[in-house]
């Protein structure tokens, strides 16, 4: 959530700061502001704007101003509403800037303290107090690096700082603990952001900073300090992008482009993974054989749409290689006593790789005895990779639309490919193992088969455009299903929606049906086929609307109140990866219809670094 931007350079930096935050908009965007020094030195301009970045850039458009050193944010709200006042950089004293990711904890007693000190608060932030503190240090005689150095040292909580003063007008002071920061090197230049994309168009090196690090930057030279305020010397990384991974193209949201991407993202997830007829286990990493080797439980730790991937692979992994398999909310389980058992796997799943519940839940995870740890995740540079044992990525490339599509079946695929390798190993035969991968290498063109019913999709989701609740209905791994299908819908649409077992309909949700309420089932043609029925039955006999998502050889057929959508057949087992693409589909198109934002929905942010 949120996303900075800093540069020190020889040229004029206003313009980079806001193109960079346009590329960070996917990470917060309630507010967006800047702060430059003049190029006289004799003060900083800060802007800063209600709204997506855009407001920024026109005030910029239309009133330019100059400066070789500044920082920049765009912000998703945590302390205090989305308003100017509210918004970043913070300023104290018109001395000292700041812009931060992340929650300071201890802000209030902070505040406390600062006020009884004669520091004015504007704000309802906790950032705000950063800015103060860091002044606080300065005017007693500190520099710019020293005032934060003490400052961050009295914070509680997950941060990234980006830091400039009136009288150090030539660096950038910036700090890193529980919330991601980047070190981007240019010849003249050097920048600071919370992702690499930010910085694509001015570089393609960086350094990762690791966790509690401090540096200062400037146009010609990168200083870094360790937590233990030791001077060390950060590797730098070069990283390359897709030239389209940001842009629309033809479509009209990334949303949809993303969901049209599938196939490919699919088939590049499978090179150099999947042969012909077995799992290629070294593309996990040359430490994941013996790894596997010793598996004899799994715990899988993930948020949101990843926790859903997660929950559809504990029945692959519970049948097919008959080990337990524990699945946890990131949040929960960092804050409960886990037992452990020897030989237990313990698996991340992050798009961003930056979650900071399931970073979190990594590092107790690595304190309390897991044996091993392995991340699947969409980015190669993330803390979740570099603190894993071993990682296996996602290969689904920029997902920009806050909901996850993409990278949720990418995950899938993943996940089943751990599952088989897991298998074997508990007898498994080569031919079973054969006819999956088979399977797998047919999912692209069948997905590419589901998403050329985008047009009846539409068609019907002007069913949802005046509704204000939804069911969807599952059973096996369909129920995870459904429950994805019902978050990608409350998500963007704004429609409550939520995903149920099919067989729980009777205890409770039988209760909510008429005939103003859509009810979806997602209904492959799997052992369970016979008991979704009768399930549905259930929902008829209440006068409930049935949407079916439907094998064209399940028996199900259209009649009124009945509409039924056929898929393409499929493994049952890989059902789910099918399956979803529809769901994505028809919470997009309502989404279209009711006319809210696809790509940016209220209240929500692409990466969630905040606890």
């Amino acid at each position: 959530m949120c996303g900075i931007v800093g540069a020190v350079a020889d040229r004029n930096v206003p313009l980079i700061l806001v193109a960079g935050l346009q590329r960070l908009e996917y990470r917060g965007y309630d507010s967006a502001g800047l702060a430059v020094i003049s190029e006289a030195g004799d003060c900083i301009d800060v802007r800063r704007t209600l709204g997506k970045v855009k407001q920024l850039a026109d005030d910029v458009a239309r009133h330019p101003i100059k400066g070789r050193v500044g920082i920049a944010h765009t912000r998703w709200a945590t302390h205090g509403v989305p308003s100017v006042a509210n918004a970043h950089p913070h300023t104290s004293n018109d001395r000292i800037c700041v812009v931060h990711n992340g929650i300071i904890e201890n802000y209030e007693c902070l505040r406390d303290e600062l006020m009884n000190n004669g520091y004015a608060f504007s704000s309802q932030t906790d950032s705000e107090v950063v800015v103060h503190l860091v002044d606080f240090y300065h005017q007693a005689g500190a520099s710019l690096l020293g005032a934060v150095r003490s400052a961050v040292k009295r914070l509680e909580g997950a941060y990234a700082l980006g830091v400039i003063a009136k009288a150090e007008p030539e660096r950038i002071i910036a700090a890193r603990v529980g919330s991601p920061l980047v070190v981007g090197l240019g010849i003249g230049e050097n920048f600071i952001a919370s992702d690499v994309l930010a910085l694509r168009p001015v570089t393609d090196r960086f350094i990762f900073l690791e966790e509690g690090d401090l540096v200062e930057i400037t146009a010609s030279s990168i200083s870094v300090w360790n937590v233990d305020d030791e001077s060390v010397v950060r590797a730098s990384v070069r990283v390359e992008l897709g030239v389209d991974d940001i842009d629309k193209g033809n479509y009209r949201h990334h949303m949809q482009k993303e969901v049209f991407e599938q196939p490919a993202v699919l088939r590049r997830t499978l090179e150099g993974r999947a042969g012909r007829s077995r799992v290629l286990e070294q593309a996990f990493g040359i430490k994941a054989p013996a790894i596997f080797d010793q598996t004899r439980a799994v715990t899988i730790v993930a948020c949101g749409t990843s926790y859903y991937s997660a929950s559809i692979a504990r029945y692959w992994i519970e049948e097919l290689a008959g080990l337990p398999c524990q699945v946890e909310i990131a949040s929960e389980f960092r804050y409960r006593k886990v037992a452990v058992t020897p030989g237990n796997l313990f698996v991340t799943i992050s798009q961003s790789g930056e979650t900071a519940d399931t970073l979190a839940a990594l590092r107790i995870a690595r304190d309390i005895g897991y044996f091993a740890t392995l991340t699947i995740c969409n980015v190669p540079t993330s803390s979740l990779v570099r603190e894993s044992d071993i990682a296996l990525m996602i290969q689904a490339g920029t997902e920009v639309g806050v909901a996850s599509t993409k990278a949720f079946t990418a995950q899938l695929v993943d996940l089943f490919l751990l599952t088989l390798l897991l298998a074997r190993r508990q007898g498994l035969s080569a031919q079973a193992e054969q006819e999956f991968v088979v399977a797998l290498h047919s999912l692209p063109d069948l997905i590419e088969q589901a998403l050329m019913l985008d047009a009846p999709i539409c068609k019907l989701a002007e069913r949802f455009s005046d509704r204000n609740h939804a069911l969807f209905l599952g059973r096996g791994t369909m129920f995870p299903v459904a429950m994805e299908g019902a978050l990608k819908l409350k998500e963007i649409s704004y429609i409550h929606a939520e995903g149920y077992p099919a067989g729980e309909l009777k205890h409770g949700p039988l209760a909510l049906v008429d005939d103003d309420m859509p009810v979806v089932a997602v209904a492959p043609n799997d052992e369970l086929l016979e008991k979704v029925k009768s399930n549905l039955h259930e929902v008829r006999a209440r006068g409930g609307q049935l949407i079916v998502f439907a094998d064209a050889q399940s028996g199900f057929e259209n009649e009124p109140g009945v509409t039924v959508i056929s898929l393409p057949a499929v493994h049952p087992m890989l059902a789910p990866i099918l399956y979803v693409v529809p769901l994505q589909l028809l919470a997009y198109h309502v989404a279209v219809q009711k006319g809210t934002d696809v790509d940016q929905p209220r209240n929500l942010a692409k990466s969630v670094t905040v606890e």
